[in-house]
Protein backbone atom coordinates (compact mmCIF):
# COMPACT_ATOMS: atom_id res chain seq x y z
CA UNK A 1 0.00 0.00 0.00
CA UNK A 2 1.31 3.60 -0.52
CA UNK A 3 1.74 6.13 2.01
CA UNK A 4 1.97 9.88 1.18
CA UNK A 5 3.64 11.93 3.77
CA UNK A 6 3.68 15.77 3.82
CA UNK A 7 6.76 17.07 5.87
CA UNK A 8 7.60 20.36 7.20
CA UNK A 9 11.10 21.05 7.88
CA UNK A 10 11.96 22.97 10.88
CA UNK A 11 13.59 26.44 10.37
CA UNK A 12 17.32 25.43 10.59
CA UNK A 13 18.82 25.28 6.90
CA UNK A 14 22.60 24.43 8.92
CA UNK A 15 20.54 21.31 10.11
CA UNK A 16 19.22 20.66 7.12
CA UNK A 17 22.47 20.57 4.88
CA UNK A 18 24.10 19.01 7.43
CA UNK A 19 22.15 15.63 7.57
CA UNK A 20 20.70 15.99 4.07
CA UNK A 21 23.93 13.77 2.65
CA UNK A 22 22.82 10.99 4.89
CA UNK A 23 18.85 11.62 4.47
CA UNK A 24 19.45 11.58 0.87
CA UNK A 25 21.64 7.97 1.43
CA UNK A 26 18.68 6.70 3.61
CA UNK A 27 16.00 7.96 1.06
CA UNK A 28 18.34 6.21 -1.89
CA UNK A 29 18.48 2.57 0.08
CA UNK A 30 14.70 2.83 0.48
CA UNK A 31 14.42 3.34 -3.31
CA UNK A 32 16.20 0.45 -3.67
CA UNK A 33 14.12 -2.18 -1.39
CA UNK A 34 11.46 -0.54 -2.79
CA UNK A 35 10.15 0.97 -0.14
CA UNK A 36 9.87 4.34 -1.43
CA UNK A 37 8.30 5.38 -4.54
CA UNK A 38 9.36 9.03 -4.99
CA UNK A 39 10.63 11.50 -2.66
CA UNK A 40 11.57 15.26 -3.18
CA UNK A 41 11.66 18.97 -1.13
CA UNK A 42 9.32 21.58 -2.35
CA UNK A 43 10.46 24.45 -3.99
CA UNK A 44 10.58 27.02 -1.57
CA UNK A 45 12.65 24.61 0.94
CA UNK A 46 9.93 24.07 3.62
CA UNK A 47 9.65 20.96 3.70
CA UNK A 48 8.82 17.51 1.29
CA UNK A 49 7.09 14.95 0.08
CA UNK A 50 7.63 11.26 -0.01
CA UNK A 51 5.42 8.27 -1.39
CA UNK A 52 6.39 4.90 0.24
CA UNK A 53 5.26 1.25 0.19
CA UNK A 54 4.67 0.28 3.20
CA UNK A 55 2.18 -3.00 4.45
CA UNK A 56 -0.23 -0.61 7.05
CA UNK A 57 0.83 3.10 8.48
CA UNK A 58 3.02 1.79 11.45
CA UNK A 59 5.31 0.53 8.82
CA UNK A 60 5.21 3.44 6.68
CA UNK A 61 6.11 5.64 10.65
CA UNK A 62 8.87 3.32 10.56
CA UNK A 63 10.54 4.21 7.67
CA UNK A 64 9.67 8.03 8.38
CA UNK A 65 11.33 7.53 12.15
CA UNK A 66 14.52 5.84 10.42
CA UNK A 67 15.14 8.80 8.24
CA UNK A 68 18.44 11.07 9.88
CA UNK A 69 16.20 14.13 9.12
CA UNK A 70 13.70 12.60 11.25
CA UNK A 71 16.11 11.68 14.11
CA UNK A 72 18.11 14.88 13.46
CA UNK A 73 15.17 16.89 14.17
CA UNK A 74 14.66 18.32 10.50
CA UNK A 75 11.12 16.83 10.19
CA UNK A 76 8.77 19.75 12.35
CA UNK A 77 5.55 18.29 10.84
CA UNK A 78 4.55 15.19 9.22
CA UNK A 79 1.49 14.20 7.70
CA UNK A 80 0.81 10.56 6.53
CA UNK A 81 -2.09 9.46 4.70
CA UNK A 82 -3.00 6.37 2.43
CA UNK A 83 -2.51 7.43 -0.92
CA UNK A 84 -3.81 5.45 -4.30
CA UNK A 85 -2.20 6.59 -7.27
CA UNK A 86 -4.64 6.70 -10.21
CA UNK A 87 -3.39 8.96 -12.95
CA UNK A 88 0.29 9.25 -13.57
CA UNK A 89 2.14 10.72 -16.85
CA UNK A 90 5.79 8.82 -16.63
CA UNK A 91 6.63 11.19 -19.32
CA UNK A 92 6.49 13.74 -16.99
CA UNK A 93 9.17 12.18 -14.19
CA UNK A 94 11.36 11.71 -16.77
CA UNK A 95 14.11 14.71 -15.23
CA UNK A 96 13.34 13.48 -11.88
CA UNK A 97 14.00 9.82 -12.94
CA UNK A 98 17.31 10.60 -14.42
CA UNK A 99 18.51 12.86 -11.66
CA UNK A 100 17.72 9.62 -9.34
CA UNK A 101 19.60 7.40 -11.50
CA UNK A 102 22.51 10.07 -11.52
CA UNK A 103 22.08 10.20 -7.65
CA UNK A 104 22.63 6.57 -7.06
CA UNK A 105 25.23 5.71 -9.46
Amino acid sequence: MKFSCWITYAPDAATVAELRPRHRAYLASLLAQGELVLAGPFADGSGALFVYEAADEAAAMHLIGQDPFFTGGVFAQVLVKPWTAVFCNPSALQPALASAALASS
